[in-house]
């Protein structure tokens, strides 16, 4: 099996990065490109669906329904989560089940591709494959899934924005996105010690780096005031150099 590429940021050691979101959020596209780029195999649920019941999605649904459908995704995805790391795009409500959603919070990174309603009615309008836009007008199913599902995908530990850029592009922000996530318990450690150290600083000029070491303020000559951003990921230790 191929690694994580280190050079480029691949995921936490044994970590599944897995995108989530309503259909026609790019999920197989963008899933694609960013397994390509951090060297993890790659994998679609709803074709692992359709491998392992001889059908294709619409004709599980035709046949069995909606509620058929739901318990061999939740093997399936199951099943996959149990192998090898991997990038993996799911179907637009994998997350909302309880049990899914839980495995992938314990296996991975789950990544919300949040897009408007009109970029998916424009998306999802190119193919007739859609069995839940099948029973009435497009917009209309998009907007009742998007009210009832986006409460629930905000629990993905990653949201990205989806517009009509280049996949690319997108796929450069998930990648962002995705480093940002991980380097936040690294900076959360460093802001704790810097707030203690600062805390044992009687001189009340707050705490300086200087000449590769830390020290208290007014002990050192040229500085680098260090500063804490926000929360979420944007939030970080922002380094801010000056003369003294």
């Amino acid at each position: 099996m191929s690694q994580p590429n280190p050079a480029t940021g691949g995921a936490a050691d044994g970590e599944f990065i897995i995108l989530i979101g309503l259909m026609g959020a790019g999920k197989t596209k963008i899933g694609k490109q960013l397994a390509t780029k951090l060297d993890m195999p790659f994998f679609d649920s709803d074709r692992e669906i359709e491998a392992a019941a001889g059908s294709t999605i619409a004709e599980i649904f035709e046949r069995f329904g909606e509620t058929y459908f739901r318990t061999g995704e939740r093997r399936v995805i199951a099943r996959l989560l149990d192998g090898a790391p991997a990038v993996m795009a799911t179907g637009g409500g994998a997350f909302m089940d309880p049990d899914t959603r839980h495995l992938i919070q314990r296996k991975g990174t789950s990544i919300w591709l949040r897009a408007s309603i009109e970029l998916l009615v424009e998306r999802t309008s190119r193919r007739n494959t859609r069995p839940l836009l099948r029973s009435g007008d497009p917009r209309e199913i998009l907007q009742r899934l998007a009210d009832e599902r986006h409460p629930i995908y905000a629990q993905a530990d990653v949201t990205v924005d989806v517009t009509r850029d280049p996949a690319n592009r997108t796929t450069k922000k998930v990648l962002a996105a995705i480093l940002a996530h991980q380097a936040q318990p690294a900076a959360a450690k460093l802001l704790a010690q810097l707030v203690g150290l600062a805390q044992q600083d009687r001189s009340g000029g707050g705490l300086l780096l200087g000449r590769g070491r830390l020290a208290p303020a007014g002990r050192c000559g040229p500085k680098t005031q260090v500063h804490h951003r926000g929360n979420g990921l944007a939030g970080g230790v922002a380094l801010r150099t000056g003369v003294g």
